[in-house]
């Protein structure tokens, strides 16, 4: 018989975190690198449930719920109403995301984790989203779940572990103000292609000021590098590498040798049918890479549309594999 389910309660956090904390281990087990363990993980894990189970002012709704059977905690699933990036339209509202801390206990009933599932389903649905996303590791057993319930892939997570220093392309330089014109240009193209391959990704009418606003920021912060790739003068893609965040790694995670690439275009990748020299391509990520580990990262997540096959392929072909997936479904 499946489990209940409810509401986590600040009573539920011992047990919480010893699964969350489990969950986190296998991860780490099967990629030490990039799924690196905290010393503290535990501790990580019970701080940051507390936290959000009892902040009376959240940025964005969350939600905890857990599996009751026989007296003890079977699982646990969390959600959010995922704010809408601002160079997003976002008619459909926040999304409803189901995060990648959700985890099943190897002893639990049948029909567990399709029961959290149900249950967080509800409970966004409720609280407004009209759209659901559901993020989960390679390797993990929610993927099947998801795939039953009507999820398809919408982003992968390409992950690559042992980066190094290298020599940077000479078609590669930092950006400066002046390229922030073309960046923008290069990103209205971009988004052009995002959105026909999914209207989820349909551009806010005022996404090039907003872009243009982030990008002129982005050149002022230190904990990040803009680089572009020129051709005969001209800019032609554009990439930001930056530490990670705990938004695709749970609080257990040490993610300080993490980088993260999400802002990522090249001209010779924008058509997604025909071939193309990706000599120009690879060289603007191989360098953003070799800018991360010369600030001591050795594992990097880069963002991929996953039905942008040309830049999939690429990604593959330079040495990444998915490392996670988000997986939307339309109500």
């Amino acid at each position: 018989m499946p489990p209940s389910v409810r509401t986590a309660s600040t009573g539920d956090l011992p047990r919480m975190a010893d699964l969350l904390t489990h969950d986190a281990a296998t991860r780490q087990a099967r990629n030490p690198q990039l799924w690196k363990m905290a010393c503290d993980a535990r501790d990580r894990v019970l701080a940051d449930l507390a936290r959000t189970l009892t902040d009376p002012a959240p940025p964005f709704r969350q939600c905890w719920l857990v599996a009751d059977h026989d007296g003890r905690l079977a699982g646990v699933a969390h959600s959010i109403l995922l704010p809408v990036p601002p160079i997003y339209a976002g008619a459909f509202g926040p999304p409803g995301l189901l995060m990648p801390d959700c985890h099943v206990s190897s002893d639990a009933p049948a029909g567990t984790r399709q029961a959290l599932l149900d249950a967080a389903e509800a409970d966004l649905r409720a609280a407004g989203a009209r759209l659901l996303l559901a993020s989960a590791y390679t390797g993990s057993a929610w993927r099947a779940t998801f795939a039953r319930n009507g999820y398809a892939p919408l982003t992968l997570y390409y992950a690559r572990t042992g980066l190094a220093p290298g020599k940077r392309a000479d078609t590669v330089r930092p950006a400066s103000e002046r390229d922030l014109t073309r960046i923008v240009a290069l990103s209205a193209r971009n988004r052009r292609v995002l959105s026909a391959l999914d209207p989820f990704w349909e551009p806010h009418p005022q996404a090039d000021q907003r872009f243009g606003d982030w990008m002129a920021r982005s050149l002022t912060l230190t904990d990040r590098k803009m680089l572009v790739s020129a051709r005969a003068g001209t800019v032609q893609g554009y990439a930001i590498a930056q530490p990670a965040s705990h938004l695709h790694f749970p609080a257990a995670h040490d993610i300080e040798a993490v980088g993260f690439i999400d802002d990522y275009f090249h001209t010779d990748d924008d058509d997604d049918a025909a071939p193309r020299d990706d000599a120009a391509a690879s060289g603007l990520l191989k360098a953003a890479e070799a800018w991360l580990a010369g600030r001591g990262m050795t594992s990097v997540l880069i963002v991929c549309p996953a039905a942008w096959r040309w830049k999939r392929a690429l990604l593959e072909a330079t040495g990444h594999h998915v490392a996670a997936s988000w997986y939307l479904k339309r109500t």
